[in-house]
């Protein structure tokens, strides 16, 4: 009796262990994604152009208001935790609200770096560039950066749309309406580097979310659904 009670124990120990050895890998994940992203964002910056999402709608707000961008990005983000929380599950929505503060504390960090210029063509193609791939990791490793991620991921789970282009039309809806705060060729610039985010993302699209008529493929979406 005592040889099943010391297994059991044993058992209960190694499960522990394990989880909490799959926990500290999936922080370090999430924290890499948010620095590619972060990066992505320090480059978009600089060259005063926007993307898509809410990152795009906070460094709008932001150009406009004279607000900082991790401050006004924390603030827009609330709505979709509620949506996300209700939607796509409790453990996605504590995993993309790690990634949206780690993303403001690491903005609120580069905001000290010395001030730099970059040309727009430059901030399009590798700002692009580098958002798509750190959205694309915090993607396939069951976490956001909210807003338009969520609504991406929920359509893509629940009717089997394409999240690249789905993002990219809420994508463009933003840009549309940033034109008064960066000018038509910033405008233009940042239209090109959501084109450059979407392909990106579309590249990995059959390893995020399956669709409601697919449930037998594994995906970070349905892993969310069962949490």
């Amino acid at each position: 009796m005592n040889v099943i009670k010391l297994e059991l124990a044993d058992q209960i120990k190694l499960r522990a262990r394990r989880r909490l050895q799959q926990g500290t890998v999936q922080i370090l994940k999430v924290l890499l994604g948010t620095l590619i992203v972060s990066i992505g964002v320090l480059i978009l910056k600089h060259s005063a152009i926007i993307t898509g999402g809410t990152v795009g709608l906070s460094l709008s707000l932001s150009y406009w208001l004279g607000t900082s961008f991790s401050l006004t990005y924390c603030l827009v983000n609330i709505p979709f935790y509620v949506l996300s929380l209700f939607k796509m599950g409790w453990k996605f929505t504590v995993s993309t609200l790690f990634a949206v503060s780690s993303l403001s504390l690491m903005s609120a960090a580069a905001a000290r770096l010395p001030e730099f210029v970059l040309p727009g063509w430059f901030g399009a193609l590798f700002g692009g560039c580098v958002m798509g791939m750190g959205m694309a990791y915090l993607f396939l490793n069951g976490s956001s950066l909210g807003g338009s991620n969520i609504l991406a991921l929920f359509f893509h789970k629940s009717f089997g749309w394409n999240p690249g282009k789905v993002m990219f039309v809420l994508d463009g809806l933003i840009i549309a309406g940033s034109f008064y705060s960066i000018g038509l060729a910033k405008g233009i610039y940042s239209v090109a580097s959501i084109v450059i985010l979407s392909f990106i993302i579309n590249l990995f699209k059959s390893r995020f979310a399956s669709p409601a008529k697919a449930p037998a493929r594994t995906s970070i979406v349905s892993a969310a659904e069962a949490s």
